[in-house]
């Protein structure tokens, strides 16, 4: 199995926004936004953030994005990281994950944060094995009215 992580330009938008739907089928809550996820909504996030697409054996398979926080463009949030339901339990997000970190390292950002669904507390070890932390004080900018706050981990990179 030939892993690649690449980052996504804006010709992937629409790409992206479909291995979004497909990650998200089945797995999240119906009233998640990225069921209805549009590549008109990955291009504003991949101009104002970034992203990457995840290649198993040349295939896309899963994506991540990040934007930056308004009021602290030195803290990024994660956002729809998601591999296809049939690469799922290979641990392959990890590489997803590990090259929004690694990339924000090397672009001198302060810090890492994502939202964990309340719908799926065990990626809250998954995420702490990457040293991310609970942050029971901040609330995710881009919370679902329609469904309960999700947990809020962050991971500095100031060393």
């Amino acid at each position: 199995m030939n892993i690649v992580v690449r980052e996504a330009t804006n010709d992937d938008a629409k790409l992206i926004a479909e291995l979004t739907r497909a990650a998200w089928a089945g797995k999240v809550s119906v009233t998640s936004s990225g069921h209805r996820e549009t590549a008109v909504l990955v291009a504003e996030h991949l101009r104002d953030g970034g992203g990457f697409v995840l290649l198993v054996d040349d295939r896309p398979v899963g994506s991540v994005r990040w934007l930056p926080l308004d009021a602290e463009q030195d803290v990024w949030e994660v956002r729809r990281m998601g591999v296809l339901p049939e690469y799922r339990g290979s641990n392959i997000s990890q590489h997803l994950l590990e090259a929004v970190i690694h990339h924000g390292l090397s672009s001198g950002i302060e810090e890492v944060r994502l939202a964990v669904r309340a719908d799926q507390p065990k990626l809250i070890d998954f995420y702490t094995a990457y040293e991310f932390e609970l942050a029971e004080e901040l609330e995710y900018s881009d919370a679902n009215p329609m469904e309960p706050p999700p947990l809020v981990m962050r991971r500095s990179l100031r060393h």
